[in-house]
């Protein structure tokens, strides 16, 4: 029987350190056999309905790792796309309750739409400071500047006693952080960095009802028979998630079903526990160095004030990590191990 180790390695053989899945995550050796397989399909001109149906593939597979039936799930592109979708639904003057520095693509669709009222706070203070008239609350689950998490439950609790709606991205935690999907309006995820997935795919999850969401972006793939859909305007939209599809980067659900499917051999838990043991390490190794990481207890991710500027020389030496904001970023996944661990520890002492 395969171990954690054992499938982690069949996967995954770096040629340097990379502790930087927060950018974009490796890609399992798996997802890159189908990607090769996936262009030969489309070079020697054989029909395209197996990479269709990796599409569907990967939906339920996410489906099944963020808790919720595969017909609340709709594949997309991007989270700004997503959450342009969310931006376009809302009436004139509604207010959005958003926290301080998260990530662009979450917040700026509310900014440009130019008639809502956007509020920012800091995220300590984003469940306390929803208030009736509040219509929708936006947050990453894990901010990807220093990797605090956010508190959902209470974020779930306020929201429900003002009536507001829920949008969560599950962009820096999916893969490593459990989803509950079912327990907020909206929730989006990216694939290419703790799912190891290829660039071009982010699923969205939206309640039963789809929430008050107009399906803007709609095409042909969002009919309830796309190809029925294929000229003219849409006459019958999917009476599922399907309907806020966009046509798929078919390469890209290709290798995400492959990468989907390896975190489900894995485990979600055992990969949590993988990763904060790294991080803990890590931030135990600072502390003895006397640098101080940024608060953000039980993340993947350690950013440390100061460091950023070392990110050239640590990728000249073989080793990755991502300069945000004058912060030393590193991020922690399963293809990690204790030696990379140190071997950033050991740079940064000298």
């Amino acid at each position: 029987m395969e171990t954690f180790e054992s499938l982690v390695r069949a996967e995954f053989a770096p040629k340097n350190t990379f502790l930087n899945t927060a950018s974009s995550g490796l890609l399992p050796a798996r997802t890159v056999t189908a990607l090769q397989e996936a262009a030969l399909i489309r070079a020697e001109g054989r029909p395209l309905d197996p990479l269709f149906q990796d599409v569907e593939a990967a939906r339920a597979a996410f489906a099944r790792l963020a808790g919720v039936p595969v017909a609340r799930v709709a594949a997309g592109a991007s989270v700004s796309s997503h959450s342009g979708l969310f931006a376009a639904s809302l009436p004139p003057g509604a207010e959005v309750l958003t926290a301080e520095d998260d990530f662009t693509s979450v917040v700026n669709p509310f900014h440009t739409r130019g008639d809502l009222k956007v509020r920012i706070v800091p995220l300590e203070r984003l469940a306390d400071s929803v208030r009736p008239g509040t219509a929708l609350v936006a947050v990453s689950a894990a901010q990807s500047a220093d990797g605090r998490i956010a508190d959902l439950s209470a974020l779930r609790e306020a929201a429900r006693d003002h009536g507001a709606r829920t949008y969560v991205d599950f962009s820096q935690a999916a893969g490593w952080l459990p989803v509950d999907a079912g327990s907020y309006d909206y929730t989006v995820s990216t694939t290419f960095k703790w799912l190891l997935g290829p660039h071009g795919a982010a699923f969205l999850a939206v309640p039963e009802d789809f929430g008050d969401l107009k399906p803007v972006l709609a095409g042909w793939v969002a009919g309830e028979v796309p190809w029925d859909s294929c000229y003219g305007p849409v006459a019958e939209l999917a009476h599922s998630a399907r309907r806020f599809d966009v046509s798929p980067a078919l390469f890209t659900y290709t290798g995400t079903r492959r990468s989907l499917e390896l975190l489900e051999e894995l485990g979600v838990d055992a990969v949590r526990a993988h990763d904060l043991a790294l991080a803990d390490r890590f931030r135990k190794g600072l502390a003895a160095l006397g640098h101080e990481p940024l608060p953000a207890p039980g993340s993947a991710i350690v950013s440390v004030p100061g460091l950023g500027g070392r990110q050239p020389e640590l990728s000249a030496a073989g080793i990755e990590v991502s300069n945000r904001a004058g912060n030393l970023r590193a991020s922690f996944h399963l293809y990690n191990t204790a030696a990379d661990v140190d071997r950033l520890l050991d740079a940064l002492s000298s």
